[in-house]
């Protein structure tokens, strides 16, 4: 028995159609029984000619996916002067959104797969954040697209969590007067790096309420005043040695510093000797 031909003809990569087709197919034949011809990219009608031309002379049938209405309206055509068994797979379902919907399909190939880009870059970014969390190791300073550091509590995790939403590799670094921060911090550009500054009182009440949900003494020193002006000292120093851009997150929801750093980083050139922003 001879092995059935049926090409799969795309203006884009064909995935879709040789999904639906090899789906089909397997109601009828296993996968030796058959041969798929994939045409990706078809870019012009002669093309499309091509493949009507051979898939007459081989007995081929055609499944395609092309979202250009005069790619499919010249294929449809062309295969049904040939004789030739051609099946629109998601013109159809163009037709009955664009009359649903009433508005006009964007025609423009590769779309689904520009959106599979977009989420795999997410998705690693999310990675990235959740790895490079608390500088829990420094090798994600020179990787990252943004360097968060602060004291503890001013929402660096949830801030690199809602960043790697927008597909930004974030890592974090706490800053802590016993400890140094790590020197691939001051070798990378400083516009990399954004320090969050927060007012001692606002960082007192914080810390508190974070004991108390811990079942912990509140008036710990992890809460007293003159610890956390130390450490704040401890941060400016560091902010100075970076020159970095700073934001005062005393007030400020997760998502209104996430819109500032993404209105930074968009600017083609954003000034770096205004370093205190409180916007």
């Amino acid at each position: 028995m001879e092995k059935s031909i049926i090409y799969v003809v795309s203006d884009s990569v064909g995935e879709t159609a040789e999904f639906v087709i090899k789906a089909a197919l397997s109601q009828f034949m296993s996968e030796n029984d058959y041969d798929l011809y994939r045409i990706p990219y078809v870019e012009n009608i002669e093309v499309l000619r091509g493949a009507v031309y051979h898939a007459k002379q081989l007995g081929a049938m055609i499944g395609f996916t092309l979202v250009r209405p005069e790619f499919r309206k010249f294929l449809i055509q062309e295969a049904a002067e040939k004789q030739v068994e051609c099946v629109d797979i998601i013109g159809p379902m163009l037709q009955a959104m664009e009359r649903k919907f009433q508005i006009k399909p964007k025609e423009e190939p590769g779309l689904i797969h520009k959106l599979d880009e977009d989420y795999f870059r997410r998705v690693e970014a999310i990675e990235f954040a959740v790895r490079y969390d608390d500088g829990r190791d420094p090798r994600g300073v020179a990787q990252a697209d943004i360097v968060l550091i602060g004291v503890s509590r001013t929402s660096k995790t949830p801030l690199s969590q809602y960043l790697a939403h927008k597909q930004l590799k974030v890592a974090n670094v706490p800053i802590v007067p016993e400890v140094d921060p790590p020197s691939s911090l001051f070798e990378i550009p400083a516009h990399k790096c954004i320090g969050l500054r927060i007012s001692p009182e606002k960082l007192n009440g914080i810390r508190r309420e974070r004991l108390k949900s811990l079942g912990l003494d509140d008036q710990a020193i992890y809460a007293k005043v003159d610890r956390i002006e130390s450490e704040l000292a401890f941060f400016d120093n560091i902010i100075n040695q970076l020159g970095c851009p700073v934001i005062d997150v005393s007030h400020k929801a997760v998502e209104e510093t996430a819109n500032i750093i993404l209105n930074m980083i968009n600017q083609p050139c954003w000034d770096l000797h205004d370093r205190q922003i409180n916007q």
